[in-house]
């Protein structure tokens, strides 16, 4: 999807996130000219990026020769007022703002900005910086379908992207895809210990658990197949692996588990929004 400005896009906050986006854009023919970075100390990674590029790269606020189309706020929520008010006196009323900040609702934001200011919030995971991420947006009433597609452009950069209307859902997609890639971590920590556990040399009970929830993600990636699908195609009746599922889909098991610790990340989505 190619993505076209007719002003400047200001990036605010260069981070891992932000620079992963960065150079997700370049990859997509964005014009380099178009895009002013504003961060005071970008990671190593990214300042390289930046120099090689030839990236435009400001410590404080920019002086921009129009309003941004866009301003994209990658910066940590605790310190997005902070931010974010000397800035918008940047922004036109057709700025799009994009925000990535978990927690940060578009309230937080439409009190900072002019009148009728289109704002889309998002949230991303990590798997972004390999291009195999996905973020779900909201947007206010204010979001054009222009609007909606230039996001759209931005953020299909760094993987998928869908929809939903109603912003307090928000707080679920970030329990499931926003926090989820540390479930799945946790999961390889938690096969290598039990490999461990069960008599293995513990780097090859790591390699095994690594490559194993590695592939198996590339796997359902590639397949057209339901997960469950896939499940199944793996459980022969009465196998081994049918005797480890019956552990883990037990009335304890990881279904469970998973409803309460999704709740509980909802639920504290909700308390740091306000």
């Amino acid at each position: 999807m190619t993505i076209e400005l007719d002003g400047p896009l200001l990036l605010v906050g260069a981070g891992k996130m932000g620079g992963a986006m960065l150079a997700g854009w370049l990859a997509r023919g964005l014009d380099r000219a178009k895009v002013v970075v504003v961060d005071p100390a970008p990671p190593p990674e990214v300042k390289a990026l930046l120099d090689a590029r030839g990236i435009r790269h400001e410590i404080g606020v920019p002086s921009l020769p129009a309003p941004p189309s866009v301003m994209l706020m990658a910066v940590k929520p605790q310190v997005m007022d902070a931010v974010l008010a000397p800035l918008v006196g940047l922004a036109a009323p057709s700025t799009l703002l994009l925000s990535i900040a978990a927690g940060r609702t578009i309230a937080s934001y439409e009190k900072h900005l002019k009148p009728g200011t289109p704002v889309i919030r998002t949230m991303p995971n990590t798997p972004a910086a390999i291009g195999r991420g996905i973020t779900v947006c909201v947007a206010n009433s204010h979001v054009s379908v222009r609007d909606r597609a230039l996001c759209e452009a931005l953020m299909s950069a760094v993987g998928e992207v869908d929809w939903v209307g109603d912003e307090a859902l928000i707080d679920a997609v970030t329990a499931v895809s926003g926090s989820g890639p540390a479930y799945v971590f946790l999961l390889v920590e938690a096969m290598a210990a039990a490999g461990i556990e069960a008599g293995l040399d513990p780097e090859l009970s790591m390699r095994l658990a690594r490559a194993t929830v590695s592939g198996s993600g590339e796997l359902l990636h590639q397949s057209d197949l339901p997960a469950g699908t896939l499940r199944q195609n793996v459980t022969s009746p009465g196998g081994t692996t049918a005797a480890a599922l019956s552990v883990l889909m037990g009335q304890d098991g990881l279904e469970a588990l998973m409803t309460r610790a999704i709740e509980a990340a909802t639920r504290r989505g909700r308390e740091l929004a306000g």
